[in-house]
């Protein structure tokens, strides 16, 4: 009966919009999404990518009608800080794993390490580790790593804009990253050591930040538990319009039904822009309504319509 009650129940109303939390280590990203369902009191919650269960720092969750423009955000380059730790590999190519290799001689020293992370700049070739969630024949890897299984995997082309050395303390040195989409943090760092001919793995890591998310406007799980508390968790959204970081375009009542029924609208005189702007029109009342495109014919042709009128 109570399963039947929970199922009936009628979804809190809120904005649409994005949350950026602070991710603590020993949290997966999903255990994330559904902490963040209770605090908001909706289903329609998911992540923009996964952050390994002990790497802290931004994970974006996009909250309610806000999970259909998650195709529509600027690119999503990410920035960390990491530590790799030379002289031994792990099954998990990060400290978490089992230690399967210990380099007994002598580790390299700062110019060596600093010359090992300049070939890596640029578009590279990474093999994902098995421990992750790409999946082989529909079955993810770290189920198959977890039967003690290893397959091969193809590599993928990834972009790394910045890999610099912030402090170098042996074995470790700490590094600041930003690179593009799917790129491996924990591969990375296992590169580097096989480069050196000693070993590595990532021994922690922190995302400043994840597409146009930063870590300034992340909060805490304490942060977001006394917001909620206090009924003001909305007001910590990014707006659809800021996260995509487009203009906003308001419609009058008749217009915007029309466009939340698929139709085109014009866009009147306030939004003069070439064809190809996106804009999210809003209604009278100043709620988005749908992600739109200015196209040749100077009519705005909604992309994502985010809710009925």
């Amino acid at each position: 009966m109570a399963r039947g009650r929970r199922s009936r129940r009628k979804e809190r109303p809120g904005p649409a919009g994005f949350l950026v939390v602070d991710k603590p280590p020993g949290r997966t990203s999903h255990d994330l999404v559904d902490y963040a369902r209770a605090r908001f009191g909706t289903r329609r919650i998911g992540h923009l990518g996964t952050l390994d269960p002990q790497a802290t720092g931004v994970l974006p969750l996009a909250v309610r009608n806000a999970t259909k423009l998650v195709p529509f955000l600027p690119s999503m380059q990410k920035a960390y800080v990491g530590t790799f730790r030379f002289g031994s590999e792990t099954d998990t190519l990060d400290a978490e794993g089992k230690v399967l290799r210990t380099f007994e001689g002598e580790l390299p020293g700062e110019a060596e390490v600093r010359s090992a992370l300049e070939v890596f700049v640029g578009e590279i070739d990474q093999i994902p580790p098995m421990f992750s969630a790409v999946k082989k024949d529909g079955v993810p890897l770290h189920r198959l790593a977890r039967r003690g299984e290893e397959v091969e995997r193809d590599p993928k082309r990834v972009t790394i804009s910045r890999l610099e050395m912030l402090r170098f303390e042996s074995p470790d040195a700490e590094v600041s990253v930003l690179c593009g989409p799917g790129t491996y943090v924990r591969t990375l760092a296992a590169d580097v050591g096989e480069r050196l001919g000693c070993g590595a793995h990532l021994k922690s890591l922190r995302r400043l930040q994840s597409g146009p998310f930063q870590i300034t406007e992340a909060l805490t799980l304490e942060q977001i538990d006394e917001e909620a508390r206090a009924g003001k968790l909305d007001e910590h959204l990014i707006s659809p319009e800021a996260a995509l970081q487009i203009d906003e375009v308001f419609l009058r009542s008749e217009a915007a039904k029309r466009l939340c029924n698929g139709g085109d609208v014009s866009p009147g005189v306030e939004f003069r822009r070439a064809p190809g702007t996106r804009g999210i029109a809003k209604d009278e009342a100043g709620q988005p309504i749908a992600l739109v495109e200015l196209r040749a014919d100077r009519r705005l042709w909604p992309l994502r319509v985010l809710r009925g009128i």
